[in-house]
């Protein structure tokens, strides 16, 4: 094991060939471009591949067809690409193919800019694809849950057959901080799926297509039940100071760190807030948060959008407590002084 130095973006690819990816396609576009310089430069080192494709959609394909064929593989991306890759993402989950997307979020909507946001959850959480599909959805707040959640991604995606997204924003991906690196995974899953062009394997078929509508149905039933696997055996979730907490701040990525920030600031005014952090958005801690509903008195969520994660939380709170927004778009950063205005207000309508 060693410490680095490094971007949040190098950490993601640090992470991959650690798990053991073999298998990295994609397209540079600010700021999630060190992924794929971070790729060029290490993949070749240990025996893998790295292309960069002629455009995103031809990157999300050649993902698709490495997964196919059993290796583990990659792709990453920020909002326009991501939105260029959603095809190909609705057809590797209908193919149940094991395969993970990072996405760096940044400004929009459109070309937006290059700061960085966190508008795309929707997009990734709801699934911008055609479909009645799920993605797990890993949100890292650092440069080494950048690493490490990268390499949980793949673990995931083999374990459920299942197309798995690093969900992150330009400021953690562009971020220097110091990471240690994990020891390399070294065994790995039976694929006895997979089309590899071996005589073994080549009754084998991967495909999301289903011509006969029940089929379909049978094909789309036999996928919820995945899904519920997921959500009952996956959810994480990071808790500070909530055990006696009147107030709980939800966020995630770096705007849960400037929430943790608040919740130092406001418990040193006395005031009882506290922290729940989603690490996974789908599943989504809907439990967690009806259980801290019995004692917190609100919830207050902050996002870098105009509100998307909000909106599961009202889902799963069901009006057991009210919610509070804060949000900045375009690529602003909420501070923590900014926030914690905004607590101390609902402390003073808490108390009269």
């Amino acid at each position: 094991m060693s410490k680095l130095f490094i971007k949040g973006n190098e950490a993601v690819i640090k992470g991959a060939v650690l798990a053991g990816c073999r298998a990295f396609y994609g397209y540079p576009i600010t700021p999630a471009s060190e992924i794929a310089e971070a790729a060029a430069k290490y993949f070749p080192q240990v025996g893998s591949t790295f292309l960069q494709g002629e455009s995103e959609v031809a990157s999300i394909n050649m993902v698709y067809g490495a997964a196919s064929a059993g290796q583990r593989a990659m792709t990453a991306s920020s909002g326009p690409g991501i939105s260029l890759k959603q095809e190909g993402i609705s057809y590797s989950a209908g193919a149940e193919l094991p395969l993970v997307v990072i996405d760096v979020m940044r400004g929009g909507p459109g070309l937006g800019n290059i700061a960085p946001e966190q508008g795309d959850y929707n997009q990734i959480v709801k699934g911008g694809g055609h479909g009645n599909y799920k993605l797990i959805v890993l949100a890292p707040n650092c440069a080494q849950e950048m690493c490490d959640l990268t390499m949980l991604a793949f673990e995931l995606a083999d374990r459920y057959r299942i197309p798995v997204v690093v969900l992150t924003d330009g400021f953690v991906g562009q971020m220097m901080e110091p990471v240690e690196l994990p020891e390399p995974v070294t065994e790995f899953p039976q694929k006895t799926w997979i089309v590899d062009g071996t005589a073994k394997t080549s009754r084998n078929l991967i495909s999301s297509i289903e011509l006969e509508p029940e089929d379909l149905e049978k094909h789309n039933l036999k996928l919820q039940e995945k899904y519920k696997k997921i959500s009952k055996a996956e959810v994480r979730y990071e808790e500070i100071q909530t055990d006696d907490a009147e107030l709980i701040l939800m966020g995630y990525g770096i705007v849960s760190r400037v929430l943790q920030s608040v919740v130092e600031e406001a418990r040193s005014r006395g005031l009882r807030a506290g922290l729940l952090r989603p690490i996974t958005l789908w599943p989504f801690p809907a439990k967690r948060i009806q259980e801290l509903s019995g004692a917190a008195k609100l919830f207050f969520v902050s996002e870098m959008s105009n509100g998307q994660m909000v909106d599961d939380v009202r889902l799963a709170l069901e009006g057991r407590r009210p919610t509070r927004f804060y949000g900045r778009m375009g690529g602003v950063v909420p501070t923590t002084g900014e926030i914690l205005e905004q607590v101390k207000k609902i402390f003073h309508e808490l108390r009269t």
